[in-house]
């Protein structure tokens, strides 16, 4: 299930096209739940890429420098020695 939030969001449809309307201080975030797949590759030159999608098709691709990939690998590492996860 995604799950996709847009705050102050408005376009204008016309014939065919679409416009944005309004300020552009718009912020989203999105969050995927059930994940079936997830995959993790190179992205440029010093970046990584994680790519999450689920049954339906929905699919969300986050790319990290190296250290929010440290970070995010520490914590998994953390949280599985404390026996919160991987049970």
């Amino acid at each position: 299930m995604l799950a996709l939030e847009i705050d102050e969001f408005i376009i204008e449809l016309q014939e065919g096209a679409i416009k944005n309307v309004g300020p552009s201080t718009k912020t989203a975030s999105a969050k995927l739940f059930d994940v079936s797949t997830s995959e993790v590759r190179a992205f440029g030159d010093k970046r990584l890429k994680c790519v999450f999608e689920d049954e339906e098709g929905n699919e969300v691709q986050v790319a990290l420098f190296p250290e929010a990939a440290r970070e995010l690998r520490a914590g998994i590492e953390e949280l599985e020695a404390d026996g919160e996860v991987f049970e």
